[in-house]
């Protein structure tokens, strides 16, 4: 809740600029009123880039245009679909293209304050929709980070990639835009005073931020902050390499890690290579922890299922793993770290992080999976921070087995003189009403699901995932 007040602070002080990138931006409660609030910025003279993926924008091209048709804002499109009516038919016929997407997310203000992490806008990024959430985690900057996330911000905005909304103008886009502009202002105000009066906006206003009111330098965490960030090119394809992907830099990190890394990622599918590597880092004596959704938690099976095979292989070579919980009980959390944990009614994990050594964290939009590291543009900012560091580390030992499965590779060998009948399972470790519980399959999941993510681990296409 705190990351939706911190996004509508930082917009609503605003004085020149406000560059703004994402991956998804919902027509709802949440992203209705961060609209009004850029609208509202842009009245009063601040000049407003939005900088938006494409593969959300269907359906929403007369949406983009209104705002585009603002003086002070420009809207622009990471990669467009050829065909505005349908994103199938651009899967049908440029699959290589279309299928490599920015999920890049950050807010920046005036190049004097940044928000960057997992968050993309919605109701399920901030706590506004009762049945489900996702745990995520973002941090706000300052400081000369922060002229960095605005020079990636350009360079995507300057990137052939990149295309003004303007270029999918139809012969009747501008009489329809000058027809509803007045009409679409009124009901996004009309929109914004509903939400005024709804449960989600009494719970904002009792948010440690809300009511706090301001951030002042003791709510910061000090120390070194640098940026990470795939090129706008990478959509081109070609081989990875440190020019146009942060994924050799945050393997460098890793094998730096001596005596824990820590890795939290809601889509986790290693793959052999990266099993062995985490192997490798475990053989130097480096204590390694992965959180990463249950089955019951995971809002997309098919990732499960490219995860699933890679379990008792990582425990095998001394990876402790732990799966999140779907049913999480709501805490205050007063904390300035904030926590990878939070509350609802169905829960599902979605900060990417991790941290090295409770010395090094890195906050942004990379997943351990092949999307990530292939397919998509990615950012973030290690942070060399150890109050900071130190301080989400010891929630994580200290919430994890409240909110977490631990998982357990037990070996069944049914005749002892003959090792090739030697099987391999899994165990859930639990604690549950102060008490331990042990579950020999996928926690609090039917049948049916398991049965359709165990077929889907046979046929996947990991390199899609």
């Amino acid at each position: 809740m705190d990351a939706f007040v911190a996004r509508m602070g930082i917009i609503s002080e605003a004085q020149k600029t406000l560059d703004v990138q994402y991956y998804i931006w919902r027509l709802d409660m949440t992203g209705h009123l961060l609209y009004d609030k850029l609208l509202k910025a842009a009245d009063r003279g601040v000049r407003v880039r939005l900088l938006l993926d494409d593969l959300d924008t269907a359906g929403k091209d007369l949406a983009l245009h209104l705002l585009n048709s603002h003086s002070n804002i420009e809207v622009r499109i990471y990669n467009p679909f050829a065909h505005r009516g349908s994103r199938a038919i651009g899967f049908l016929t440029e699959l290589g293209r279309v299928n490599r997407r920015m999920h890049n997310k950050s807010l920046t203000a005036d190049n004097q304050a940044t928000i960057v992490g997992g968050r993309n806008i919605g109701n399920e990024y901030f706590g506004a929709q009762s049945a489900s959430a996702f745990s995520d985690l973002d941090v706000l900057a300052i400081g000369p980070v922060v002229k960095d996330v605005s020079t990636a911000f350009d360079t995507y905005w300057n990137s052939p990639w990149v295309y003004p909304v303007a270029a999918f103008k139809t012969e009747d886009t501008d009489k329809t835009v000058k027809v509803l502009y007045t009409r679409a202002r009124n009901e996004l105000s009309e929109k914004v005073k509903q939400a005024q009066d709804s449960p989600y906006a009494q719970a904002v206003a009792g948010s440690n931020l809300y009511n706090k009111g301001e951030i002042t330098e003791n709510d910061y965490y000090w120390g070194q902050g640098k940026l990470l960030y795939d090129a706008p090119s990478k959509a081109a394809g070609g081989d990875i390499n440190a020019a146009t992907h942060i994924g050799p830099e945050l393997g460098r990190l890793f094998k730096s890690a001596k005596q824990e890394l820590i890795i939290v990622s809601p889509y986790f599918v290693p793959g052999d290579f990266f099993v062995e590597f985490l192997g490798d880092i475990v053989k130097q004596g480096t204590r390694v922890r992965v959180l990463t959704n249950s089955l019951a938690a995971n809002d997309v099976g098919v990732v499960h299922a490219g995860y699933s095979r890679y379990r008792l292989a990582l425990l095998k070579r001394g990876v402790e793993l732990y799966e999140y919980k779907p049913n999480l009980k709501k805490e205050s959390d007063k904390s300035k770290a904030g926590s990878y944990f939070s509350g609802s009614s169905k829960a599902s994990l979605h900060a990417k992080t991790f941290a090295i050594d409770r010395q090094w964290l890195f906050v942004g939009s990379f997943n351990f999976d092949p999307r990530s590291v292939v397919l998509n543009t990615e950012m973030g900012v290690i942070f060399e921070s150890p109050e900071l560091v130190a301080d989400l580390a010891n929630r994580f030992d200290a919430q994890i087995q409240d909110y977490a499965y631990k998982l357990e590779r037990v070996i069944i060998q049914e005749d002892e003189s003959d090792s090739e009948f030697e099987e391999e399972e899994l165990r859930w470790h639990s604690i549950e009403d102060g008490k331990k519980v042990v579950y020999d399959s996928e926690p609090k999941t039917s049948l049916w699901r398991r049965f359709v993510v165990g077929l889907l681990s046979m046929f996947v296409i990991e390199s899609f995932l």
